[in-house]
């Protein structure tokens, strides 16, 4: 994937779709964890938007398909959000929410696969009606009664 801010194209997400890097919001704030004084003067954690329900570079299709696959993860507005933290470097974290946001948007643009119907085997088949046979042996065991009526 593509992960240069420089190339026009954008954010590689697969398949030859782009999200061009003007659509995409970054904003920095203070992380926690470690990282000593370091990580009370710095702001490394990054926040990546990217606002799919009014995004320029998607279709009617695929804008319908991602807002209804990521929907657990959009804000109300159809907002992805991608947060880093996990690195020291503002940079790093920058980069990971970029692969990170593509892999989301990667995943969900992906075709499902096709479920094969398949059949069970003759011997699976034959155990289950074997398993049931002795079910239903063993449960009518349990309900004998003699020529009287009685048990």
């Amino acid at each position: 994937m593509c992960m240069n801010e420089d190339l026009p194209n954008g954010l590689d997400v697969g398949g030859g779709r782009f999200i061009p890097f003007d659509e995409l919001e970054f904003t920095t704030s203070r992380a926690s964890g470690p990282g000593g004084q370091h990580v009370n003067k710095t702001n490394s954690r990054v926040t990546l938007r990217w606002d799919i329900a009014n995004s320029q570079v998607i279709g009617d299709f695929w804008r319908h398909v991602l807002l209804d696959r990521l929907r657990s993860r959009l804000t109300s507005d159809g907002v992805l959000i991608v947060s880093v933290d996990e690195m020291r470097s503002q940079y790093q974290n920058r980069q990971l929410a970029m692969e990170r946001m593509a892999a989301i948007v990667a995943a969900a643009t992906r075709k499902p696969k096709a479920r094969v119907e398949t059949r069970p085997s003759k011997a699976a088949e034959q155990r289950r009606l074997d398993f049931k046979h002795r079910q239903s042996e063993r449960k009518a065991a349990r309900h004998l009664r003699d020529d009287d009526g009685f048990r």
